[in-house]
């Protein structure tokens, strides 16, 4: 069974920093992406950043410059380091890969960014 762990969220204030990390265990192969969504109160699912088994990065327009993806190849993990945070960053945050075996979804970590 596959698990997506995710952890680091919490609350900052504006201009702070979090660092998010996602931990993936159990039979996942031919990992195609890995990526960071959020989904704040009353909003859809949107995609924050995403990162192809390339090496090719790619990240909204609201968080390019603030946030970077990174991942661990031999551990299945994948972080988001949050700088600049602003209110509006305020969401759940979900953890995301994308494989030949299937598409997996992380349980979701809060943050919350006060004024």
């Amino acid at each position: 069974q596959v698990q997506l762990v995710e952890s680091g969220g919490g609350l900052v204030q504006a201009g702070g920093s979090l660092r998010l990390s996602c931990a993936a265990s159990g039979s996942i192969f031919g990992i195609r992406a890995m990526g960071w969504y959020r989904q704040a109160p009353g909003k859809e699912r949107e995609l924050v950043a995403r990162l192809l088994i390339g090496g090719e990065s790619r990240y909204s327009d609201s968080v390019n410059g603030r946030f970077a993806i990174s991942r661990d190849n031999g551990k299945n993990t994948v972080d988001l380091q949050m700088n600049s945070l602003k209110p509006d960053d305020t969401a759940v945050y979900y953890c995301n890969i994308e494989a030949l075996s299937g598409t997996y979804w992380g349980q979701g970590t809060h943050v919350t960014v006060s004024s």
